[in-house]
């Protein structure tokens, strides 16, 4: 599934591509999506500008401006009616999630159309902003303004960003926890966009097995998980992300960082610190990496302060 270094290389890519472009037109498949795509919003997408891309843990917000009103009747239609732009009546957005083996991407026109599409905006200047996904786990909708994006959020409790999140606030919620490490890392209320592979990167960085339970931490333990998470992501988005199967970034290009893994899918070859080879368990029902002599499961307390 792509996490947050994926997720942010697909709107950095994105920008410079679409941002300023005007939507002609919407095109949806048949089948559904997790949340399914509704007819009637092709209409009432076509003929506004794309104005920003953002992300926010795993989800990608398109940021619209102006609303349209078809001249037509063919709302409910696979493709839009031609638009005229009518008075401004809010700012709408697009909310994104890839899933598990989500693409979102803008290509040519002429690229000709691959399977497993099931939303294409048509744009002014020649190109088309696709979302693909072979298993149709991932989702677009469509949402009035920002305040709807931000109850959506709201919702699902999503948590703080990884990057320069508060040191007390991720101290109190890993120590006030039962659960594995693995599983505080997954859980998208404590810090948003973490997944399976970098919360085994994260806990290999910081020399911690993913078993540990989280009250068992030290308050140093605890740092150096909140700085290693910080350094995993980022080194991740310098390389694109990680290409396991389906994931490309938002011009088409593939990851990198999958070349770097310390611990992540290397299961029976040498760690790169101490040669013995990496381990693999089930927790919170994912497969987790790591090295048996680096990341010892063994509790340690020690208050620091």
């Amino acid at each position: 599934m792509p996490e947050l270094p994926e997720v942010e290389t697909v709107v950095r890519d994105l920008r410079p591509l679409v941002v300023g472009r005007t939507i002609r037109a919407v095109r949806h498949g048949k089948k559904k999506l997790r949340v399914p795509w509704k007819p009637a919003w092709n209409a009432r997408i076509a003929g506004t500008r794309i104005e920003a891309l953002r992300r926010r843990g795993k989800w990608i917000v398109v940021e619209l401006v102006g609303r349209a009103v078809p001249d037509t009747d063919d709302a409910g239609a696979g493709v839009s009616g031609t638009a005229r732009p009518t008075r401004d009546e809010g700012s709408p957005r697009l909310l994104v999630h890839l899933g598990m083996t989500g693409q979102f991407t803008a290509v040519s026109a002429t690229v000709p159309r691959p399977d497993h599409l099931h939303v294409v905006f048509e744009l002014d200047g020649g190109r088309e902003l696709r979302f693909r996904d072979p298993r149709r786990f991932g989702c677009v909708t469509l949402h009035t303004d920002e305040a709807a994006i931000a109850t959506r959020f709201e919702e699902i409790g999503l948590g703080p960003e990884p990057f320069a999140v508060d040191g007390n606030y991720f101290f109190n919620m890993v120590r006030k926890s039962a659960r594995t490490l693995k599983a505080i890392l997954l859980d998208q209320s404590v810090v948003a966009g973490v997944g399976n592979i970098y919360a085994d990167e994260a806990c290999s960085v910081s020399g911690l097995h993913p078993r540990r339970r989280g009250k068992s931490l030290a308050v140093d333990e605890i740092d150096r998980l909140r700085e290693s998470i910080e350094t995993v992501l980022t080194n991740a988005i310098e390389k694109r992300g990680s290409t396991i199967r389906d994931y490309v970034g938002g011009s088409g290009l593939r990851g990198g960082f999958q070349n770097e893994f310390r611990v992540y899918g290397r299961t029976g070859d040498p760690c790169q610190t101490c040669t013995a080879p990496i381990e693999c368990v089930r927790l919170s029902g994912r497969s987790s990496h790591y090295c048996p002599a680096c990341q010892r499961p063994g509790v340690r307390r020690q208050e620091t302060g």
